[in-house]
């Protein structure tokens, strides 16, 4: 019986990622004893459970029902297994947290940092990735973004402020190009592209014309999918960024970088944590949750 849970265990992650690499890394083992497990398993039901090539590894019709009818049985048992928790003196267990770069830096890691110290049974995974990710299928307890962001079918706890972004470019750019005027003026200009995968391409950037959002395609030689190398090429000269304007702030207050667009730059709604309704509150995520409440 326990190696059936184990080797279903085993089956879901690699279902779950569609790969042998990921889900090996995820569970702490090795690849080739991944393999072996998810093999004896298909051995002993007679039945192909995933479909393998030398690029990519998907469920078979079977692996498919099966991922489907047991993950949730195994989620209600660990759970409760958690759920136990609450009879420990301390709360204690592992939280994982898929967030946004700038997420990390402004509204999660300044509350967290303190929080490790008061609880040290409780461990924190932490994901860090602009992409959307869909945290029930990848298996985290929450996760971080914007609140227009955030699904109606969440439950979302704002923990962080209001804030906008910058457009921002090196003195030594506006030298030898005019600073643009409108947000339509950018596209004589020499950008630097922030990738987001979940969308399928390029940002395009955000403004506020008039009470209109306005979005702008934009192009130039750097494309990053974070925007922290954003800003380390901005600070080269490459061209103008879009990027949080408390990262920029800094090097604005230095006069290592100037400021355009300010009055066209909307304000987004802060960060919230977010999980789904079903999920059962842990003492450990409650005790995360009111530790990363914003206050104002």
């Amino acid at each position: 019986m326990r190696d059936n849970i184990s080797d279903l265990q085993a089956f879901i992650a690699v279902a779950r990622d569609r790969s042998f690499t990921r889900a090996a890394a995820r569970l702490g083992v090795s690849q080739s004893a991944l393999s072996r497990t998810i093999g004896k398993l298909e051995e002993r039901l007679g039945l192909r459970l995933l479909a393998r090539s030398t690029r990519s590894v998907a469920p078979t019709e079977a692996g498919e029902r099966l991922l489907q009818s047991v993950t949730p049985r195994l989620d209600e048992v660990a759970a409760e297994l958690e759920a136990l928790t609450e009879l420990r003196e301390k709360p204690a267990g592992i939280i994982r947290l898929n967030a946004a770069e700038h997420a990390f830096q402004t509204a999660l890691w300044p509350r967290l940092d303190g929080f490790l110290r008061d609880f040290p049974d409780i461990r924190i995974d932490i994901s860090l990735e602009n992409a959307l990710t869909d945290i029930v299928a990848g298996r985290f307890d929450a996760g971080i973004r914007l609140g227009e962001l955030v699904a109606r079918d969440m439950i979302a706890v704002r923990i962080g402020p209001d804030w906008r972004l910058a457009v921002v470019a090196t003195p030594a750019y506006f030298a030898t190009h005019a600073p643009p005027q409108t947000p339509h003026d950018i596209a004589g200009h020499t950008c630097i592209n922030l990738r987001l995968d979940s969308y399928g391409g390029y940002y395009a950037w955000e403004f506020d014309e008039n009470g209109r959002r306005l979005n702008v395609r934009v192009e130039g030689q750097l494309a990053f999918n974070s925007t922290r190398p954003i800003l380390t090429a901005a600070l080269a000269g490459h061209g103008l960024a879009c990027v949080p304007e408390d990262m920029a702030r800094p090097h604005l207050d230095s006069g290592e970088l100037v400021e355009v667009l300010a009055e066209y730059c909307p304000t987004f709604t802060g960060y919230h944590l977010y999980y789904p309704s079903r999920r059962q509150a842990s003492p450990a995520f409650t005790a995360l949750l009111d530790a990363l409440r914003y206050r104002p």
